[in-house]
């Protein structure tokens, strides 16, 4: 299967690191759950996150908290 191009991925995010955090939160919670169609397919929960992220319409931005 293709992978969503970068470009596009960035279009949703503010930087490449929101972008990494983002789909790892979605494919540790795909794994968790266990159910996903497309997982008794044989993709991987990363490539998952990543096709549903190409496919949202939100997007998504690192906001900083406060130093402890």
């Amino acid at each position: 299967m293709k992978q969503p191009s970068l470009d596009m991925l960035m279009d949703k995010v503010d930087s490449k690191y929101t972008l990494v955090v983002v789909v790892a939160k979605r494919a540790r919670t795909i794994m968790e759950e266990g159910k996903h169609e497309d997982l008794a397919k044989g993709m991987k929960p990363v490539s998952i996150s990543l096709e549903e992220m190409a496919h949202t319409t939100s997007t998504y931005e690192c906001t900083p908290g406060e130093a402890e």
